[in-house]
């Protein structure tokens, strides 16, 4: 056994980000994962995009591609009886089902926890959606912009004299798929002693709050009704923000007393060190404007790995800020072989990003995202024990 979880059976009958990346995890640690799909389409993030050389193909999205690594993919139709029962004779050879139906749907589809706990008593089922199985929201409907605002992450990101502003991506979606990973190990390891499995209800408002907690606690401490600092963070020192030089961007963190002194130095001005308007992180704060000023006109003339190597040296917390084709060519992520190509019958040759952590002896493992149903035969025939010709009526019924 080379891989950490090997011989763990996950059912993944999730849509879009949240569910794909909690199973893809899954997937890359050595779970057989079985993605049930809509024979009609396919998972909703096979229509998300973005699509090589800009031609809509489920087969071809980017986002799919990325979320389904190491998965077999089967076609069923969840919207019939037969679909149904035909998932329900996969339930007692699997350890987690992980799904994202709006709260309710699958007891309407005859296969919510009761059932299946009663068909696989171990059996573990994580449900993840926006607002939870419970509560005054549960019904309703959220997406990532709902996740940024309603977690008070919005709140706190902008300029302070500006409106809130979203984050990038799908940020409460992926935060939502890692904490279904943490719950559903965790019920594994009860699992392993009570024998018993249980209901993991995620929600991804819950998940993205969670991440700013210290943002609630300076609230609860300072009642500050407007915690938006843009690029400025006036805990801890100043500068620390993001400044423009000569070729893009760096971000400099100076946030101890010696950063400050040897960010002078880096700039050929140890005149400034003993200054009063810059002796302190307050005073530097309060001087902000003419700080700014001697620094950036230093930085303009200097390129980003001119200020990244010179400051490192120094032991100042800088970095640059690189463009995507850049981040791609980093010499860190590069050494460490994070980026991984894979090749796709239809996709081509596309890089993904890697593994999040290494582990020496059962290292994460990447294989291409599955085509719609490609799996079919194998589940269903080799699993299951079905026949090619009972395959083919499931087909002509659109089953599968």
């Amino acid at each position: 056994m080379d891989r950490a979880l090997e011989g763990l059976r996950v059912l993944d009958l999730s849509e879009g980000v949240a569910g794909g990346y909690c199973t893809k995890l899954f997937g890359c640690l050595g779970a057989e994962v079985i993605k049930v799909e809509n024979p009609a389409g396919g998972d909703i993030s096979r229509r998300m995009g973005p699509f090589l050389d800009h031609l809509p193909d489920p087969e071809t999205s980017a986002t799919y591609l990325y979320l389904n690594t190491n998965k077999k993919s089967i076609s069923l139709n969840l919207g019939t009886t037969s679909g149904t029962e035909t998932l329900k004779t996969l339930i007692p050879s699997v350890d987690v089902v992980v799904e994202t139906y709006a709260p309710g749907t699958m007891e309407e589809k005859g296969i919510g926890y009761e059932v299946l706990e009663s068909i696989n008593p171990g059996v573990v089922l994580a449900s993840i959606t926006y607002f939870g199985q419970t509560g005054p929201y549960k019904d309703y409907k959220g997406n990532s912009m709902v996740g940024y605002a309603l977690t008070g992450q919005m709140h706190q990101t902008g300029e302070p004299e500006r409106e809130p502003l979203v984050g990038a991506g799908f940020q409460p979606e992926y935060t939502a798929g890692i904490h279904a990973f943490d719950g559903v190990m965790a019920a594994l390891y009860w699992r392993d002693s009570s024998g018993q499995g249980q209901h993991v209800d995620v929600s991804a408002i819950e998940a993205m709050a969670y991440y700013h907690e210290f943002s609630i606690t300076t609230w609860t401490h300072v009642q500050a009704k407007n915690i938006r600092s843009g690029n400025d963070y006036p805990v801890g020192g100043h500068p620390l923000t993001m400044y423009p030089c000569k070729d893009g961007w760096v971000s400099i963190s100076s946030v101890m007393p010696h950063h400050s002194e040897n960010l002078f130095l880096l700039m050929e001005r140890p005149d400034l060190i003993g200054d009063p308007r810059f002796s302190t992180a307050d005073q530097r704060w309060d001087h902000k404007e003419e700080y700014n000023e001697i620094l950036e006109g230093w930085l303009m003339q200097h390129t980003m790995d001119e200020v990244v190597d010179v400051g490192q040296s120094l032991r100042i917390p800088v970095t640059y800020v690189p463009t995507f084709g850049r981040l791609l060519e980093d010499v860190q992520l590069s050494s460490r072989d994070y980026w991984v190509a894979l090749e796709h019958p239809l996709a081509g040759r596309q890089l993904y990003a890697g593994a999040p952590f290494k582990m020496d002896e059962t290292p994460w493992q990447v294989t291409r995202a599955p085509l719609l149903g490609e799996h079919n035969e194998d589940v269903y025939c080799g699993d299951m024990g079905l026949s090619k010709e009972e395959l083919v009526r499931l087909r002509e019924r659109n089953i599968i």
